[in-house]
């Protein structure tokens, strides 16, 4: 029996992975109706080779589409600023190309009140001072200037909001859909939290 396809291929390849399969009818004798040789039997095996190799195809006709949109931003930027060579182009299908997204975050520990500048946070990984960031909790949101960066602690611009412990610093708050290739906006998480004990 040919090598039959049973799961997912590199990209990559130079050659159709794919094995055909040679479908032989049923061989009867035209007086007696006596089956004088077998024909192909069908078989899930077969029947999986099909599902693979459709499924497969599909996944490398996805990825040309995404090569050739990403030579198409890159073409329409070059044509716009000559010598940019895509530097400021994404097309959100999750590979990177000279730019990333800037993921920094971290909860604020401590509740804040209303013009409060200085937020007690669990890390301060990632942010800076002089850059913005957006403070967000379930209720309320803002972009605020970072001005002092210390041990746990960041100083920023007055709020012009209260926000509850929990709530969410981040340097953008922005979730990339790779599927639809789409940027949506990111939401205050809230988890819910089993306690076992443990003898």
């Amino acid at each position: 029996m040919s090598n039959q396809m049973n799961g997912e291929v590199p990209l990559n390849l130079k050659k159709n992975p794919y094995e055909r399969t040679q479908w032989e009818d049923d061989v009867t004798d035209p007086v007696t109706g006596e089956i004088i040789n077998d024909g192909t039997p069908f078989m899930s095996e077969f029947a999986n080779n099909f599902e693979w190799g459709i499924y497969n195809a599909f996944r490398f006709i996805g990825e040309v589409y995404r090569q050739q949109e990403r030579m198409r931003v890159q073409l329409e930027l070059d044509g716009r600023v000559p010598g940019n060579s895509g530097t400021f182009a994404d097309v959100l299908d999750g590979s990177s190309n000279k730019i990333s997204l800037d993921k920094a975050l971290t909860d604020i520990i401590e509740a804040v009140e209303i013009g409060g500048t200085t937020l007690k946070v669990a890390s301060v990984e990632g942010f800076a001072a002089f850059t913005q960031v957006t403070i967000f909790d379930d209720e309320h949101i803002e972009d605020v200037v970072i001005t002092e960066v210390g041990t746990n602690t960041m100083k920023v611009q007055a709020l012009k909001n209260e926000y509850k412990k929990g709530a969410k610093v981040a340097r953008s708050n922005v979730v990339i859909d790779t599927t639809n290739a789409e940027m949506g906006v990111g939401d205050w998480q809230t988890y819910s939290v089993e306690l076992v004990e443990v003898v």
